[in-house]
């Protein structure tokens, strides 16, 4: 992206205010985007370590499925997530807050005394697993946050700092040329001008030469 600029003192008034404000925020975007990209480091592992717990798990249940088989999935369910928020680099995520669970009501005498380790077994996985998908979400959100502030301190140190560098530079040529190329005009009149003056004056000593003879 070319900057635009013309020749002259105006323009060469802008580009250097506006090299200064790109130079002046150019450090902060970039501890932004360190920040950012420690974030998504510390989060992608976290999620890593939270789908690791879910498998683990899961495979758990599985060395269990003669009594699992005996348990109802349906006496335990999410009725709702609570999600908070916090700020990196000032960049809103959310953070997993309270899960509520409804568990229906059973029969402690009719059902395996196992059933209520097992209901509390199923909220805890259910945590684990909506854990992760929140992950997921607070990785996805930083993780464009941390390409788009990339792109940007990219755009600040590759294109448009050289570029305005670039344009006040050229800018200052085409000023100081224009300014030199005037002062020789002046200089070339002024000795036109003397050069007319002194015509002038030899032919009016010439004149008064010729009418003292006369």
């Amino acid at each position: 992206m070319a900057v635009k600029f013309q020749y002259n003192k105006t323009s060469l008034q802008r580009q250097k205010k506006d090299l200064q404000l790109r130079e002046r925020i150019l450090p902060t975007i970039k501890s932004k985007e360190s920040a950012l990209r420690l974030e998504v480091r510390r989060v992608k592992k976290e999620v890593e370590d939270l789908e690791a717990q879910v498998e683990q798990s899961i495979e758990n249940f599985d060395t269990m499925t003669a009594l699992w088989s005996e348990f109802d999935p349906s006496l335990v369910r999410v009725e709702d997530v609570h999600l908070e928020t916090r700020k990196v680099a000032g960049i809103p995520v959310p953070v997993l807050g309270e899960v509520d669970f409804e568990v229906r009501p059973f029969s402690l005498l009719n059902t395996p005394s196992w059933y209520m380790e097992g209901t509390q077994l199923i909220k805890d996985l259910a945590t684990v697993g909506i854990q992760a998908e929140v992950g997921r979400l607070e990785l996805d959100i930083l993780q464009h946050a941390r390409r788009k502030t990339t792109q940007k301190v990219n755009l600040f140190e590759k294109v448009q700092i050289p570029g305005l560098k670039e344009a006040i530079l050229k800018i200052k040529r085409y000023l100081e040329d224009e300014e030199s190329l005037s002062k020789a005009s002046q200089k070339i009149m002024r000795a036109h001008l003397d050069e007319e003056k002194e015509k002038r004056r030899n032919a009016m000593e010439a004149e008064s030469e010729m009418e003292a003879i006369v």
